[in-house]
């Protein structure tokens, strides 16, 4: 007995030992390729020495002789920091992820090779200016410079990633910088589902109530469309989607669109007599972020800013006397179009012509661990060909058609990198507008502001459409009629633009911006229809604006759409009924609403009002229209406060929505309201906790900062995911929107990346700061620095100070020429 108790202790300790020296060769390994910010290089494609001046936030502050140095460095700094995420980014544009990740991702790939975005990348690198070749030439050499530097060192292949998935790392091309921004265009619209899930939906509803469900924005009115049953009456309204997967998709699920919020006020409306300007876009959350701040020293000035990986320039920034925001437009970029296949020859579809072969090419998708796969990609006249699971394309494709799609960001000769380039260089709005004549996708809403005044331009591509397209774009339509297809693009001039006087206020937050009628107008989908009411009080409510204020309404988390909701929904429903035992649903529901109707709508992280207004209101939308569209019912995760205030407020006989059609008798909307709020307190019972004042809308709305590809795997998701009790909600400025399903569906996944406030009285005191760090190393503790100060509302100094880059910084690097 002692000898195998011996024995197992040896055992056992061997295992522990082996244990401790796995994990610490894992460590060591990782470690290796932290990058050093005080390490001196001897590279080649510089053309004379550079300085990386990082401040004590890891900004990487760029000194160069010339240009191309300067976005040599930015290339440099980029790799060092977030080489897996431009790796991961280029992989995914290219159609290449299977490569690393096996057959989970073939079908992601699939997609992206049948839309063609980096060929077309590729096509685009020849019509950009000679300063954005060289700019592209330039980072592309920066990033190449540190990837040698990591084979030459052996760091750690440059990021632990590459330990798990040992795939080769080719050198950076340009036409790889344009393709992320044609992702970044990708990501920023939703029109493609919204025009799929639109016409799932008028299968099932009448035209006044899919104008309830879908409302549009509020405006100039629409003309009555016809049904997509109608175009196509061979659609069965009861095909359901096929639920194939799309891992490491960049396409945004209906309503998870790219949005931002930017604001501008003139001299007049600002203290200090200066303008001012903040700008936050929205982005899908992920760890590390989308974002990475950065400063150029270019021989035109400084610029300094948020930077995305892999694109040499600043997006969203500002330069001495100069800055700019994003928004998202909503311009509507995209089209479907049902193709009718020749039933003699299926190689063809139908046009105005007649019968016409589509365009085809072989590709060759290789699979690691599998075979490859040989994928035949189609074009029409129209564009691409999609692949049937697609955006769930095959729940409205009638027997012998196909579907293809035209959309901006596809085009072949898109100078928008140019557009950006120059707009790093612009000096006043009217370089900056004249370097916007080059962009062509995403549509952006422009803010900019110099000293003097400000103005917001919508630029990108817009299609022009004929007045007599049958759909006017909003649903799927026939390609083969010459009336759906696409005639060109508008002129930039004669997109809107908004310019202040003197004493005004400009800004977007996704909303509306013109009530033009078809063609003329921009969009029918847009992103915003309640942001924008608390954004115009808070902005009339001072006489005069400082950056403080615009840092108060950039993190304002009040509700306009709870102050709404809630007064139409419970109006019968405030203390009545006597007093309940303890105990009981009845008492329950009385302490949830005594609550309620002492809350001023501030979705606060620490209140418990928030966890059930959101509950009951997304309880409430459900029992609503679960009935009428049966399974459907599961896209509409999302509260569409604007389909609730019509039922409640009975616009257009809209209350119908809250009778039973299964039972027999008729329920009114007070019913409804009643049931739903008992099935939300219930949901959280089981959840969270039944004593409601305990609550917390923190413990529901955490912000989850993901690992694209560690995030879910175990052990491994605790060191590279990052989670943050939020405040904010779906409709607040301080926008945080809730995942609408899976296992927690309050979670915040999408919001406010990064953020940023110009003082043009003091451009030094501009402020910004981004959600999670700027390096993409788990290990690195610049890896959520920043996140905290992000949550709390909190930010970094924005300066153009060559000395305070240098003092007491985290590291300064310096790059000389190869000898």
């Amino acid at each position: 007995m002692a000898r195998i108790f011996s024995l197992l202790l040896k055992l056992v300790s061997a295992l522990v030992l082996l244990t401790v020296l796995g994990v610490w060769l894992t460590y060591w390994l990782a470690a290796r390729s932290l990058p050093d910010y005080n390490a001196d290089y001897e590279v080649s494609g510089l053309s004379a020495p550079l300085e990386i001046a990082r401040d004590n936030a890891n900004v990487p502050h760029i000194f160069g002789e010339n240009d191309e140095d300067v976005y040599y460095g930015l290339g440099f700094a980029h790799a060092q920091d977030r080489l897996f995420q431009m790796i991961l980014l280029r992989r995914t544009a290219q159609g290449k992820l299977s490569e690393m990740f096996g057959e989970r991702t073939l079908t992601t790939d699939e997609l992206m090779r049948r839309l063609g975005l980096y060929e077309a990348a590729k096509a685009s690198v020849a019509v950009q200016s000679p300063e954005a070749k060289a700019a592209l030439d330039a980072y592309a050499r920066g990033v190449n410079a540190w990837i040698a530097e990591v084979n030459k060192g052996a760091l750690g292949r440059g990021a632990p990633e590459f330990f798990l998935f040992p795939t080769e790392i080719a050198y950076w091309q340009p036409a790889d910088s344009i393709a992320i921004l044609k992702l970044v265009a990708v990501q920023l619209s939703d029109q493609i589902p919204n025009e799929v899930l639109r016409a799932r939906t008028s299968l099932l509803l009448p035209q006044d109530r899919l104008k309830d469900l879908m409302p549009d924005a509020p405006g100039t009115g629409t003309a009555l469309l016809p049904r997509f049953a109608t175009l196509f009456p061979e659609a069965l309204p009861s095909k359901q989607p096929s639920g194939v997967q799309y891992a490491l998709s960049p396409m945004p699920d209906n309503g998870m669109a790219g949005a931002s919020n930017a604001w501008a006020a003139a001299p007049g409306r600002s203290a200090t007599g200066a303008t001012l300007l903040a700008n936050d876009p929205h982005l899908d959350f992920s760890a590390p972020g989308a974002w990475y701040l950065a400063r150029l020293e270019l021989t035109s000035g400084g610029v300094i800013g948020a930077t995305v990986p892999g694109i040499p320039g600043v997006v969203s920034g500002r330069r001495e006397r100069f800055g700019w925001g994003i928004t998202a437009a909503y311009l509507d970029d995209a089209d479907l179009h049902i193709e009718k296949q020749n039933p003699d020859n299926p190689k063809e579809v139908l046009t105005p012509d007649g019968f016409k072969p589509m365009r085809s090419r072989p590709s060759i998708v290789q699979i690691k661990d599998a075979a490859p796969v040989t994928l035949t990609l189609n074009w029409t006249d129209n564009g691409p060909v999609l692949p049937k699971t697609a955006f769930d394309v095959d729940t409205i494709t009638p027997p012998g058609h196909l579907v293809s799609v035209n959309w901006t960001a596809l085009v072949p000769d898109d100078r928008s990198m140019t557009a950006l380039v120059a707009l790093n260089h612009a000096g006043n709005m009217s370089a900056a507008l004249q370097a916007a004549r080059d962009f062509a996708a995403p549509a952006l809403n422009l803010t900019m502001a110099d000293p003097d005044r400000v103005q917001m331009k919508v630029i990108g591509r817009a299609p022009a459409r004929d007045p007599r397209h049958q759909s006017q774009g909003r649903i799927p339509s026939p390609g083969w009629i010459e009336a759906n297809r696409w005639q060109g693009w508008r002129d930039f001039d004669a997109l809107p633009s908004f310019t202040s006087g003197p004493d005004g206020i400009i800004g977007n937050t996704n909303n509306k911006t013109v009530d033009a009628p078809f063609p003329d107008h921009l969009s029918y989908h847009w992103g915003d229809t309640q942001r924008v009411q608390r954004w115009q009080r808070l902005m009339q409510a001072r006489e005069v604006h400082t950056r403080e204020s615009f840092i108060e309404v950039q993190n304002d988390v009040v509700s306009t759409s709870a102050r709404t909701l809630l007064p139409l929904v419970g109006a019968d429903l405030w203390f009545t009924g006597e007093a309940a035992p303890e105990g009981t649903v009845e008492r329950q529901r009385q302490r949830a609403l005594k609550l309620l109707a002492e809350w001023n709508g501030e979705m606060n992280e620490h209140l418990p009002e928030p966890l059930i207004y959101y509950a009951w209101m997304r309880a409430l939308q459900d029992r609503l229209i679960r009935d009428e569209v049966g399974p459907l019912a599961d896209e509409y995760t999302h509260v569409e406060p604007l389909f609730i205030e019509r039922v409640y407020r009975d616009i257009g006989g809209a209350s119908v929505w809250c009778d039973v059609i299964q039972s027999a008798p008729k329920e009114t909307c007070t019913d409804i309201a009643r049931l739903a709020l008992d099935d939300a307190l219930l949901w959280i019972s089981e959840n969270y906790s039944s004593n409601l004042e305990s609550l917390r809308w923190g413990d529901a709305h955490i912000a989850h900062h993901d690992h694209p590809v560690l995030g879910k795997v175990p052990f491994l998701k605790w060191v590279v995911n990052i989670r943050q009790s939020t405040s904010g909600g779906d409709n607040t400025l301080m926008r945080g929107v809730t995942a609408g399903d899976g296992p927690e569906p309050l979670a915040n996944v999408h919001g406010a990346a990064y953020r940023g406030v110009y003082d043009f009285a003091d451009p030094d005191s501009s402020v910004f700061i981004t959600a999670t760090g700027q390096s993409g190393h788990p290990l690195s503790r610049h890896y959520d620095d920043l996140g905290e100060l992000w949550r709390r509302g909190e930010y970094v100094p924005m300066s153009l100070d060559p000395e305070l880059a240098r003092a007491a910084g985290v590291g300064m690097t310096h790059l000389v020429p190869e000898k």
